[in-house]
């Protein structure tokens, strides 16, 4: 049995087979875990000695919609977490889907891995998932002012606002956007018989 066949079954008996369900693919496990279980997996996964997921390596939010050209049914958001198990050599990736997709919500994770606070402040910046119990849940990368989600894929591409210092009032302004579409496909353009008989 490979270490990877040993790491799934041991996963797979410390959740329960009908409560998660394990893939594999390119060499890596990925867990999917029901929302009102994702919380106490997280707790079993660091606890377990057989597991001991010890360190959170990335916590991202993710948008399905459009996925596989439209062929992704369920849920729309979802937070994804790879963990690592120093002390075992191994590593995962949960993936928990939010139920709702006009207010996506799962718990908070930093109780478990401290490192989640600022990940999960970036997913909810990003992806607009809220994560319930997060101490300090506020944008991280846009401006506190912005409005929407710019990683969700029905955000515009082009924004609508656009800030900007303006120096006679002294302030930020916020005003429509200014840029004009334009093509963005470079044109290479060579002269005839370009690298023929050099």
């Amino acid at each position: 049995m490979s270490a990877l066949e040993a790491l799934k079954s041991t996963l797979l008996e410390c959740l329960g087979e009908a409560q998660v369900s394990v893939s594999e693919r390119l060499g890596e496990l990925t867990l999917v875990v029901p929302a009102q279980r994702y919380f106490e997996t997280a707790i079993i996964l660091r606890d377990e000695p057989r597991l001991a997921f010890d360190t959170l390596i990335d916590l991202c939010g993710m948008d399905y919609r459009d996925f596989a050209d439209g062929g992704h049914e369920g849920p729309r958001f979802a937070a994804v977490l790879h963990l690592l198990s120093v002390v075992n050599n191994h590593r995962v990736r949960i993936r928990c889907f939010c139920p709702d997709d006009d207010l996506p919500v799962l718990p908070t994770v930093t109780d478990v891995w401290p490192a989640a606070g600022w990940f999960e402040r970036e997913a909810f910046d990003l992806f607009g998932i809220v994560f319930e119990g997060h101490a300090d849940l506020r944008r991280i990368l846009t401006d506190y002012g912005f409005v929407g989600h710019p990683f969700r894929k029905d955000f515009p591409v082009s924004g609508h606002v656009e800030m900007r210092y303006d120096p006679e009032l002294k302030r930020v302004v916020y005003q429509p956007v200014t840029i004009e579409p334009r093509e963005i496909v470079p044109r290479v353009i060579r002269e005839e018989g370009y690298g023929v008989g050099r």
